[in-house]
């Protein structure tokens, strides 16, 4: 089972568990959701109604630890640390794997200063480790690691949850690069109707060259006889 439908099933299982619970009882479930080793993506549990009714209420940083895996990093925790609840190490685990593909979404050569710091690991060993059995062999990332320029080359990286309005944004940039497709596709007809009008009126130029040599040359043989 690959990873696409591995993670659909899962999701489905905890959307049908959080449409069911009552708000007080859905913090053991975001838990369990944010430390799952089979899920990347929890836009579809966010949108449940009484998931979103947790805002307000004196569970509400559960509603926040779960926006914090669906577009957060381990770094953005860090920094809110104080107002939301201890993460446990499966939970540390699945954010630091997800700041990995926050990166890998958006470069294709992540450095290892860079990842180092973003993960708070201390050394190249200890990183190469995450990354082969954390990430590539959990399916979320394929890549080359490369010692001599200490950097992370991507092949492949799992998409995250949109934010809100990324989405708006998204559709925009791909509008503007279908225009300017659009636009280059013109310009590339416009240079071939170019080129082969060209063309054609080198080779009437040419037969005209061939037509009067052809006269010459007759004109000669005339004299000559």
């Amino acid at each position: 089972m690959d990873i696409e439908q591995k993670q659909a099933e899962v999701i489905n299982h905890f959307v049908k568990q959080a449409s069911t619970l009552q708000v007080s009882l859905l913090t053991p479930l975001i838990v369990e959701a944010t430390a799952h080793p089979s899920l990347f993506a929890f836009s579809e549990i966010l949108a449940v109604p009484s998931v979103a009714e947790l805002e307000g209420t004196e569970n509400s940083r559960y509603l926040d630890v779960l926006r914090l895996f669906a577009y957060g990093t381990w770094t953005d925790y860090k920094n809110n640390a104080g107002r939301l609840p201890e993460l446990i190490p499966d939970q540390v685990l699945k954010l630091k794997q997800l700041t990995v593909l926050t990166f890998a979404e958006t470069n294709k050569v992540l450095p290892y200063d860079q990842l180092m710091q973003e993960l708070d690991v201390t050394n190249v060993r200890e990183l190469e480790d995450f990354l082969i059995n954390e990430c590539m062999y959990a399916g979320i990332v394929r890549g080359k690691l490369d010692q001599l320029r200490r950097c992370f080359e991507v092949q492949f990286a799992a998409g995250r949850d949109l934010r809100p309005g990324q989405l708006g944004n998204m559709l925009q940039t791909l509008s503007n690069w279908l225009a300017t497709s659009e636009d280059l596709l013109v310009s590339i007809q416009e240079k071939i109707k170019w080129a082969d009008t060209t063309s054609e009126l080198d080779k009437q130029h040419r037969k005209d060259v061939e037509d009067r040599v052809e006269e010459v040359k007759k004109s000669l043989s005339l004299k000559v006889s």
